[in-house]
């Protein structure tokens, strides 16, 4: 059995988001690259698709056949990408942290980040 050391500062070894990159879909890839370098910011989809000269609906359609995700679902989950990097490598308080990612809501940031990072706490049924 072999075991190899990760870089155990960083989340950085476990990028979430390579693998969503392998399309070939340019405004695509250029919207998701402006999403994780504003990511504190409020970005809209209708931002967005101004931005990259697209229709909204086309957009929406391209991002999820390339990503697999919703444009939405994808800014969320940089967003908490962002927010773990934060909590492992500051000494920020969570509401500074939440804060810095772009949520001025508290309860809604713990509603996202349950919803993506724990999946898998969804399909465990509760006891009788």
């Amino acid at each position: 059995m072999f075991a190899i050391e990760f870089d155990r500062e960083s989340q950085s070894p476990f990028t979430i988001f390579e693998r969503q990159k392998g399309h070939v879909d340019e405004p695509v890839k250029k919207a998701q690259a402006f999403i994780e370098a504003n990511f504190q910011d409020r970005i809209s989809v209708d931002q967005l698709a101004s931005e990259f000269a697209l229709g909204r609906r086309n957009l929406e359609r391209r991002f999820k056949r390339a990503t697999a995700n919703t444009v939405n679902e994808y800014i969320q989950r940089v967003k908490i990408e962002a927010a773990k990097k934060g909590f492992e490598t500051s000494r920020k308080t969570i509401n500074e942290v939440v804060y810095d990612v772009g949520y001025s809501d508290n309860k809604a940031f713990r509603v996202v980040f349950k919803k993506n990072h724990w999946p898998i706490a969804r399909r465990i049924p509760k006891p009788l």
